[in-house]
């Protein structure tokens, strides 16, 4: 906690010395994310994820940022593997895979209550939720990581692809489907948060286990409500399923690492 503690404080008082620091830091970075020749972010999507980007420096100071970055950059870079395939196939994401503001939030709802909790504990001298907090955050970013590398590896790899409810053949990039080339990725996905966030000391490596493992829960779950439940409610979009998904991966890790001991 110490270090995440000083940042944020200084004494016994809160200090917005981070959050001035993160607000120009994010908005230099998504300056340079806006000029990049192929879209990441649409002009709301930046917006934002400077507001994501902000609450997470302030809250956590680099290591949560650096998770968050990590997230960014290689979930943007696997949406455009395969892009030209998966477009002629109409199973690629929307505008190319850059990010709008729903997408911002669907993937990182459930770690930002997380950041902010760990604002609050420090806030109110409760050091004994932050490592929870910490796994909580990791886990979030490692599910939908691991989501996003099953899906898009799968659409452009997948050789057989199955439902999760039927066992039978589907085509790729029906709701709820799975491959073998998609959940490896995933498990490569969530390995690399969870690495990221034990490489900047949010997460032991115990906790690099309960992630891939919560990871793992939580993109199965998310496909069986992709196949079971989403057609069947309007609201029920893929950006209100991812936030189910890494909320489902930040429990279940939290609830891993109580059983195991952890923290």
């Amino acid at each position: 906690m110490g270090a995440i503690a000083d940042w944020v404080t200084v004494g016994s008082e809160l200090s917005w010395q981070p959050w001035l620091f993160g607000a120009v830091l994010n908005a230099v970075l998504l300056l340079i994310v806006w000029r990049l020749p192929k879209a990441l972010l649409t002009p709301a999507g930046i917006v934002h994820a400077w507001f994501l980007g902000v609450i997470v420096w302030g809250c956590l100071g680099w290591p949560g940022y650096v998770v968050v970055g990590l997230y960014f950059i290689a979930g943007s870079a696997v949406t455009r593997v395969g892009l030209a395939e998966k477009e002629a196939a109409g199973i690629a994401e929307k505008r190319s895979g850059a990010r709008g503001p729903e997408n911002v939030w669907g993937s990182a709802a459930t770690a930002t209550v997380c950041a902010l909790g760990v604002l609050g504990a420090i806030a109110t001298n409760s050091p004994q939720w932050i490592p929870w907090l910490w796994l909580g955050y990791v886990a979030s970013f490692a599910t939908k990581l691991s989501d996003t590398f099953a899906s898009e590896i799968g659409k452009a790899y997948g050789k057989r692809t199955f439902s999760m409810v039927t066992l039978q053949p589907v085509a790729a990039g029906t709701e709820g489907a799975v491959s073998l080339e998609g959940t490896i990725a995933g498990v490569i996905g969530s390995l690399l948060i969870a690495l990221g966030g034990w490489g900047v000391g949010l997460i032991s490596l115990l906790g690099i286990a309960i992630c891939a493992v919560a990871a793992f829960i939580g993109t199965t779950a998310e496909s069986f409500i992709g196949a079971t439940l989403q057609d069947k409610f309007n609201w029920m979009t893929n950006e209100v399923v991812n936030a189910i998904n890494t909320l489902i991966g930040a429990i279940a890790a939290i609830g891993l690492g109580v059983i195991l001991g952890l923290g």
